[in-house]
């Protein structure tokens, strides 16, 4: 069968990120990255700027001289997480490799890697907040939007009135939300733009409320190799992690920077190993939160 792998191999690659940027509820944190530069294999620079405020004006001498700090902090990645696979050749159909490929490593990515992104990124960003002691504490039952309400007052005061605030929450705390009294006919529609896609989420508050499922919101987890012991890969819990009901974040507090996400493709001609086409996927990535909003951060999280 004749088929140009180069192509395959590129739209593949392009089809799977888009499906990352997409289908992550973190995704729209890539559109964060602005003039990030790599140095090296593994660290990254981000930019951070800062400047003098006002000065009083003179008639006499004018303006008072300010100051522009532009610094590029270095930050090093940390997820280089990859899996391998084959589809023998006698599994392809009438449809072609490029579509029996497309699905299954499409719903690898969707089942398997989104989950992980979304997981690992949240408990970053969440650990943040928790050993920082930037939390809310309450009852969901009866006070869930007194604590959203707490939580987002601090945000605001933290960064201003003027950022775009997302809320993630599990669904056990969206349902307490929603049943609250004062919130029956607050939450509205509106439109949350992640990457070039736009969506309509609810609102509350002038906050974007994102649904996680709460196997992605815990403080900690464990990411298996792989390898012996660990054939199944993936990620769970690290024994001992509480969970979050729900993250409030500034929409460009944190950059979600990937060096790579490779996709190498062999047809069974070059498969030294079998007779088959190989699919090698690799995801070199990390999430990384700004300095200056680190402190606009806010967490409820439930006891271990």
């Amino acid at each position: 069968m004749a088929i140009n792998t180069l192509e395959f191999r590129t739209a593949m690659s392009e089809e799977l990120d888009k499906a990352i940027v997409q289908g992550a509820t973190v995704g729209f944190f890539e559109d964060n990255l602005l003039k990030a530069k790599f140095v090296g294999a593994r660290t990254v620079l981000i930019p951070e700027m800062d400047m003098s405020g006002l000065g009083n004006y003179d008639r006499d001498n004018g303006f008072v001289q300010g100051a522009i700090a532009i610094t590029s902090d270095p930050f090093t990645l940390s997820q280089d997480r990859a899996r391998t696979f084959q589809l023998d050749r006698e599994d392809e159909d009438e449809t072609g490799i490029m579509d029996l490929a497309g699905q299954v490593l499409g719903e690898f990515v969707r089942t398997k890697v989104v989950p992980e992104v979304d997981a690992y990124c949240l408990s970053k960003i969440g650990g943040y907040a928790a050993a920082q002691g930037q939390t809310v504490t309450g009852d969901p039952a009866t006070e869930a939007y007194a604590m959203f309400s707490e939580a987002l007052s601090e945000v605001r005061d933290a960064i201003g009135y003027d950022e775009e605030i997302v809320c993630f929450a599990d669904g056990a705390f969206l349902r307490a939300l929603q049943s609250s009294p004062e919130v029956s006919r607050q939450i509205v529609v509106s439109d949350f733009k992640k990457g070039e896609v736009h969506l309509s989420v609810r609102t509350l508050d002038d906050v974007k409320l994102l649904p996680v499922p709460g196997s992605r919101l815990f403080t900690a987890y464990t990411y298996k190799s792989g390898g012996t012991g660990e054939e199944e890969g993936g990620f769970v819990p690290m024994e001992g992690a509480s969970s979050f009901g729900f993250l409030l974040v500034p929409k460009r507090a944190c950059s979600l920077v990937k060096k790579s996400e490779t996709l190498r493709t062999f047809a069974p001609e070059q498969n030294i190993k079998a007779d088959a086409w190989k699919f090698d996927y690799r995801l070199y990535y990390d999430v990384f939160l700004k300095n200056s909003m680190k402190g606009a951060i806010r967490a409820y999280v439930r006891e271990a």
